[in-house]
């Protein structure tokens, strides 16, 4: 006698099919949670072990004195100031060029030239620093035979043009279209327009560009052991000599083997942090405030 064949109702296979597709969806968020705790992990990391390290040594010192030219104490005085030099004429060379180079690809350049100067520009951004300072190390160090703090200068300048470049690309491709036409129908010209229209409405974008920028500058080591060399001397102003900077002091002092000194470069590398922090929380302070406008 056969047994009569009974349906599954369909209520049940779309519950089914639910639970399912939950448990995948489910699935899915954890792994995406698991991969960004990873990503958030390794700073929290780095900023915990730099700061324990390097609070002890962060005193007025450090901030200022000078390093001695012999043996242990002193502070980082001369790195200080170098940095600051060094960054600041960085930026007067890379912020006109950077802006004007994303004003010609923006508003003047045919899709081509736009294109080739865009592509260029990226992969800029992804050459190794050290590259940069073997090729300014040999246009302008090896034909004077002398590292000084203008070639170091100068080597920051090209690693931030590109990064200020597509940055202000990006901040002038968003500039509606309607306020260029509304200018160009009052008979502004074009220049005008460029500056006081969508160069002002791009500002905020601009200068996070520019800070990111100025940050990555301050940061870097390896462009400025093949120009500026470091010093031990306090150099305020002579570009043609060498100049110390903070990433040159942590880096010589953290392969001493003398503890006073590789507690001075920890107290160093906590400035460096608090300094690329504070630009990197300005930006994104600046960021939201502009878009809760």
């Amino acid at each position: 006698m056969a047994v009569a064949s009974r349906s599954i109702p369909a209520s049940l296979v779309r519950s089914g099919a639910d639970r399912r597709r939950a448990l995948i969806d489910r699935l899915f968020r954890s792994l995406a949670l698991l991969a960004a705790v990873i990503c958030v992990i390794p700073l929290f990391l780095i900023v915990a072990y730099v700061v324990i390290n390097g609070i002890g040594a962060l005193n007025l010192d450090l901030l200022t004195k000078a390093p001695r030219a012999l043996g242990v104490g002193g502070g980082a005085e001369a790195a200080i100031l170098g940095s600051i030099q060094m960054v600041a004429l960085a930026s007067l060379m890379a912020i006109p060029a950077g802006i004007l180079a994303a004003v010609y690809v923006s508003e003047f350049s045919h899709r081509r030239s736009a294109t080739v100067i865009r592509f260029s520009a990226d992969v800029l951004v992804g050459i190794p620093s050290i590259l940069m300072g073997i090729f300014v190390f040999t246009f302008l160090v090896l034909p004077f035979h002398q590292y000084n703090a203008f070639a170091g200068s100068v080597a920051l300048a090209f690693l931030m043009v590109p990064i200020i470049m597509r940055t202000t690309e990006e901040m002038l491709r968003l500039v509606p279209g309607d306020l260029r036409e509304a200018s160009f129908a009052l008979g502004v010209p074009t220049w005008r327009t460029v500056l006081s229209v969508v160069l002002r409405t791009g500002l905020p974008g601009i200068l996070t560009g520019v800070m990111l920028a100025v940050a990555r500058a301050a940061g870097e080591t390896a462009p400025l052991l093949f120009t500026a060399l470091g010093s031990r001397l306090v150099n305020v102003g002579d570009w043609s000599k060498p100049m110390d900077a903070l990433p040159i002091f942590v880096y010589t002092n953290a392969r001493q083997p003398i503890a006073a000194l590789n507690e001075q470069a920890w107290g160093a590398a906590l400035l460096l942090l608090m300094f690329v922090l504070t630009i990197n929380i300005l930006v994104r302070a600046r960021t939201w405030s502009v878009r809760s406008r």
